[in-house]
């Protein structure tokens, strides 16, 4: 047992045991710091590059690109403006634009078709016939809704961001500036107390708000909405009328009508202001104001009158509708040899023109309330407009000519058949026939 051998001498080669053992946590946070720096290391290498490449940019755009040295080179502070601020203006462009990007793709509420619509009341009718009148407006409005849309989103854009102050960005944007708020006004004060105090002012002042205005606009409306100074509708029906009984018809229509108003329609305002109703809140410093009120409402209302009855008679005449045109007496004459109408066209036009002079000669003299009630002279504004009177004579020239192409072609017809008879062509035929002393049967 004391014998030595190989096997005593050398122990039978054993493999180490597995090294099995867990990472403490100071290892692991020693780990994460080498990490860490190494990753920082790369990060820093990426942003110097960028800061490079904007410091340059930036030398190009100033004209000093050859003479900028290396940023390297550059004292700390100098570096700093040109590593750290770059990238900064950097981090605030691309977040402003992901967000910018993210509000614009939300949906915009739509434009209201009744808004396109009143748009297309407002445009004439005659500028919208034809078909490529009609390819315009849809172009007109498909224009109208993306400035409608573009503008709802610069609107959410403003109230969702804020714009940072950075030059760079408005070389990115190419839209137009939006407009500033108005200057020098106060939003923040109420309007209540303003309009309460404009209404009473109105209300004062604003004479056409009284309860006497409203009675005589009632008045005018129940005499006037169905009547006419003069009204030759139903002249036709009667037959045929000389030029001289159609001008005293006119003048003896006009004065019935002025005497018919006078007597009922006046009669009822006066008998209005000789109530102290009528005069209710009006102070006597504002009396003149309010009876100047009253005048114009009165001057209005015969004015309209006159006017509608203007229209109506020019009416008459229209080419277009002869249903109710008036027929006149003609009658043609031989005259010292010579053939022709009586009255001539021109009478008639003459006649015709009277009646527009004698509507505008109605109701010329009335006076005012307060003249009536203070004993002096003033009347009402009533005289029919100069463009309503030019407009009707310049009308009823027109169309007296067109309508009276028929008789001229008639007259013209008279004249080429029968007129040698009276110019004194027969008359030199049969003298010039009798000096030749024919025989019997040439008499014959």
């Amino acid at each position: 047992s004391s014998k030595r051998t190989l096997r005593t001498l050398f122990r039978p080669a054993v493999l180490p045991p597995p090294v099995i053992s867990e990472t403490s946590p100071s290892q692991k946070k020693l780990l994460a710091y080498h990490r860490g720096k190494e990753q920082q290391e790369i990060i820093n290498q990426l942003l110097i590059d960028r800061a490079l490449e904007v410091y340059y940019i930036t030398m190009e755009e100033t004209d000093e690109r050859e003479a900028a040295p290396p940023i390297t080179e550059l004292p700390s502070t100098v570096r700093k403006y040109f590593f750290i601020k770059p990238l900064k203006i950097l981090s605030f462009q691309a977040d402003y634009l992901f967000l910018k990007k993210c509000v614009q793709s939300n949906p915009v509420i739509p434009i209201q078709q009744q808004w396109l619509r009143s748009m297309l009341t407002m445009v004439p009718q005659s500028l919208m016939e034809g078909r490529e009148r009609e390819l315009l407006t849809e172009e007109l409005l498909k224009e109208v809704v993306k400035d409608y849309e573009t503008s709802m989103q610069r609107c959410v854009l403003r109230r969702a961001l804020i714009k940072p102050d950075i030059k760079e960005l408005d070389k990115l944007e190419d839209e137009a500036p939006l407009p500033s708020l108005p200057l020098g006004l106060d939003f923040s004060s109420t309007w209540h107390d303003s309009y309460i105090k404009a209404k009473k002012r109105i209300t004062s002042t604003l004479y056409i708000l009284h309860p006497t205005m409203k009675t005589l606009l009632d008045f005018g409306y129940t005499a006037f909405f169905n009547f006419l100074v003069v009204d030759f509708s139903g002249c036709r029906l009667k037959g045929p009328v000389d030029c001289k009984s159609f001008k005293t018809d006119a003048s003896l229509r006009c004065s019935k009508a002025e005497d018919k108003i006078m007597s009922t329609w006046y009669q009822r305002v006066l008998g209005l202001f000789t109530q102290s109703e009528a005069l209710d809140g009006v102070k006597l410093d504002q009396l003149e104001s309010f009876c100047n009120c009253v005048a114009v409402l009165l001057s209005n209302q015969l004015k309209e009158l006159l006017q509608r009855t203007t229209e109506v008679f020019v009416k008459l005449f229209d080419p277009e509708d002869r249903s109710r045109l008036p027929i006149f007496k003609m009658d043609l004459t031989l005259d010292e040899n010579r053939m022709e109408f009586y009255p001539s066209l021109q009478g008639l036009e003459e006649a015709i023109l009277f009646v527009i002079d004698c509507i505008g000669q109605t109701l010329q003299n009335i006076q005012t309330v307060r003249a009536l009630l203070t004993g002096g002279t003033a009347t009402l504004d009533t005289e029919l407009p100069a463009h309503t009177a030019q407009w009707a004579k310049s009308t009823l020239k027109r169309s007296i000519r067109v309508n009276l192409e028929g008789p001229k072609e008639h007259f013209k017809g008279y004249v080429e058949s029968y007129g040698w008879l009276v110019d004194g062509t027969a008359e030199e035929r049969i003298k010039r026939f009798v000096a030749e002393q024919p025989s019997f049967d040439e008499y014959t």
